[in-house]
């Protein structure tokens, strides 16, 4: 009886009384299908390199790519995202590297499919890791900006030899206007039309992106401790800007769009799935990441419920897919 002698018809806290009763009305559910693993790797043999500002991520060689995807195949991860390591010597102001069919990546690519060919691999088309200037694309003749058009030709042929080694998703995170058309039409001509893109649709000029920025070396190249890529990347304080950069991607022939960074960007995530039937991924950036392991190394934080709860509001705001580098750690308690 509640206050008054009032009978209390609906009581929540029934469903709520027991694991057994939570676990039966649970709406969200994270599986290890919903992660794509993202990785480093550098040139060099051997064993990999810790990246220190992000605990148990490392820079890996191509032998330890390899074992680390088939450690994590093993568990059930079904799709990595590689992230090239180029060396200083081999970045200039067009980042030509990028196209070079011999490149770290691409050589990466290839025996990865070679080892595991049911692995789906996702390739970043950006030049950022490929540029003395850490940008991602060319500069203007001025230096002063990131030139759109000459950028995305560069783009869509970087996509074409990515798909020729064997790439299953190339994902566009540059954001440039129009790649997106520029990769689609570049790839159905050189009949790659079977390779998806997941578009980087609203990736935000975030404060987060700092240890992936240091794990690839695109901050160190550009001699800067802060790279600004406002004139490309969205404004943290927009809404509608995602949603039209979302709607051209769409129009323009993409697969999967992507929000990035996940955590503070949630509501944008929630927009997109009312607005679009495509699947959604979100990236949990580098910073999101470091953040929770620097909390719960400090003590201030559970680490593994912070971790799946992070992980769960992503879910439950709409994504189908997650970026994570905690992909391993979960995908091994799930097993």
């Amino acid at each position: 009886m509640g206050e008054k002698g009032h009978m209390i018809l609906r009581r929540p806290r029934r469903l709520r009384q027991n694991k057994a009763v939570r676990a039966l009305v649970q709406e969200t559910h994270i599986s290890v299908e919903d992660f794509i693993y993202p990785l480093f790797v550098m040139e060099g043999e051997g064993d990999p390199e810790a990246v220190p500002s992000m605990p148990y991520v490392n820079r890996h060689t191509i032998s330890s790519l390899v074992s680390e995807c088939e450690e994590s195949f093993a568990l059930g991860i079904r799709a990595v995202a590689l992230f090239p390591v180029v060396p200083v010597e081999r970045k200039d102001d067009r980042g030509t590297e990028a196209l070079n069919p011999d490149c770290l990546i691409l050589r990466a690519v290839r025996r990865l499919k070679s080892v595991l060919p049911e692995l789906v691999v996702v390739s970043d088309v950006a030049l950022d890791p490929y540029t003395s200037s850490g940008h991602d694309g060319v500069l203007n003749e001025q230096g002063t900006d990131v030139d759109n058009d000459a950028t995305v030709e560069i783009l869509a042929k970087m996509s074409v030899v990515q798909a020729e080694a064997g790439v299953d998703w190339v994902a566009p995170s540059d954001m440039m206007d129009g790649r997106v058309k520029a990769i689609r039409k570049a790839l159905d001509s050189a009949e790659h039309s079977h390779v998806s893109i997941m578009a980087y649709s609203a990736k935000y000029a975030s404060a987060f992106y700092g240890p992936f920025r240091e794990a690839v070396g695109s901050q160190q190249a550009s001699g800067q401790s802060y790279l600004d890529k406002k004139t490309y990347q969205l404004n943290p304080a927009n809404i509608r800007e995602s949603m039209i950069e979302a709607s051209l991607d769409i129009e323009e022939g993409a697969d999967i769009l992507m929000v990035k960074p996940a955590g503070a960007y949630l509501d944008i995530l929630c927009r997109l799935r009312e607005k679009t039937k495509l699947p959604l991924a979100a990236y949990q950036v580098s910073g999101e990441y470091a953040q929770i392991h620097a909390a719960a190394q400090q003590g201030w934080l559970d680490l593994q419920a912070v971790r799946d709860e992070s992980l769960l509001a992503i879910k439950r705001a709409g994504a189908d897919l997650i970026l994570t580098y905690f992909a391993k750690d979960v995908a091994r308690e799930l097993a």
